[in-house]
């Protein structure tokens, strides 16, 4: 005799419809303040960040692309896979890119008609000056393509006000939600460079003029595909606990994190300083740490994280993991309470390399940087 199969939240859903996935976008839309359109895509952030650039950038493009960190030389590389003629703007990654460095690309090259910018990195802990260097993209009237991934829900992203033309955000760190789906807001130069692309890519999971042509033109009636349901309801939620909160509020905690772990930094001692040197420069979502030399930032982070794996320290990537340790203060760990462990385990694991450190002090400078 068979049974029937028990019901299950995550599992016996009723489908999505289109008029609800068009209600997230229109929410997801709302927190970034813009009227241009925003589709929802369904795949972590990588898709939207590569789909808008291979849609809008060819063997014509001359890109400026600003490199802060690891993701803008991944950028770099696509720009070039798409026959596009690129102008590397690269700084030291404990510091950010200002405005007169890209006036100065531009004075430099006139031709540039694109440009490429993370905001906020959160391998290298530094964020970027967006409004002045919109300002100044847009009076020179290039193409303005924003990764603000990682800087939604810890500072203002604002692709409207900024001149951005190519706004890509992420759920999965600062705003506390999923990382299965992501979101580009797209402004009608945008779409007007994608169109006369010849090499933008069509009937393609990374295409956006797919999304344009049969969703956003056809008046969001139609679903292109299966949308990603637990994300999608998932991402809903996220923006709800946003807008319940307030953006400010959300935000407020992630400026308080950041504040509260570097403090706590600079008391804890041990060797340790900030890796973005000036605080202006430095990122709400997650502070970087330089350790002294002769002491390893992998063997450091293990040991800390040796007795709560649940700390959100890691190690920089690559070359920067003999360096550079990452305290990961976004989302749910935007707290004082996630700040404090994260100081107290970075300070016995450095005593036991042998170095002096004050926890204790630690503690009180989170706790006063917090507050």
């Amino acid at each position: 005799m068979t049974h029937p199969a028990s019901t299950h939240p995550f599992l016996d859903l009723a489908p999505l419809s289109a008029a609800r996935f068009a209600a997230i976008e229109d929410r997801v839309a709302r927190l970034l303040g813009t009227g241009q359109d925003v589709v929802i895509m369904q795949g972590e952030a990588l898709l939207p960040l590569e789909g808008a650039i291979r849609g809008t950038a060819g063997p014509g493009t001359v890109a400026l692309n600003v490199i802060t960190g690891p993701y803008g030389q991944t950028f770099g590389d696509w720009l070039r896979d798409c026959g596009a003629t690129v102008i590397d703007l690269a700084v030291p990654f404990h510091t950010a890119v200002t405005a007169d460095q890209v006036r100065e690309a531009f004075a430099e090259h006139p031709e540039i008609d694109f440009v490429s910018l993370v905001h906020a990195e959160a391998a290298t802990g530094n964020t970027n000056p967006v409004a002045e260097i919109g300002e100044v993209v847009r009076a020179h009237g290039a193409l303005f393509y924003l990764d603000a991934v990682a800087s939604i829900g810890a500072e203002p992203v604002l692709p409207d006000a900024w001149g951005v033309d190519l706004c890509v955000i992420g759920a999965q760190k600062a705003m506390g939600g999923p990382a299965g789906v992501s979101a580009v807001s797209v402004s009608e130069r945008a779409w007007a460079r994608m169109a006369s692309n010849p090499r933008a890519p069509r009937r393609s999971y990374l295409s956006l003029l797919d999304w344009k042509e049969r969703w956003v033109d056809g008046g969001r009636k139609v679903l292109l595909h299966a949308p990603a349901q637990l994300e999608m309801l998932a991402l809903e939620a996220c923006v709800e606990r946003i807008e319940g909160d307030g953006l400010e509020a959300v935000m407020g905690r992630h400026r308080a994190a950041a504040l509260g772990t570097r403090a706590g930094a600079v008391a804890l001692c041990g060797g340790l300083e900030p890796y973005v040197r000036d605080v202006r420069e430095a990122a709400p979502v997650a502070t970087t740490l330089r350790v002294p030399e002769g002491v390893a930032a992998s063997e450091v982070v293990a040991r800390a994280v040796a007795g709560d794996p649940g700390l959100p320290l890691v190690a920089g990537g690559g070359a920067l993991a003999k360096e550079m340790i990452r305290v990961n203060h976004y989302g749910a760990d935007a707290g004082v309470g996630v700040v404090r462990g994260c100081l107290a385990a970075l300070g016995t694991a450095l005593a036991e390399q042998g170095l002096i450190v004050d926890v204790e002090g630690a503690l009180r400078a989170v706790d006063a940087g917090w507050h």
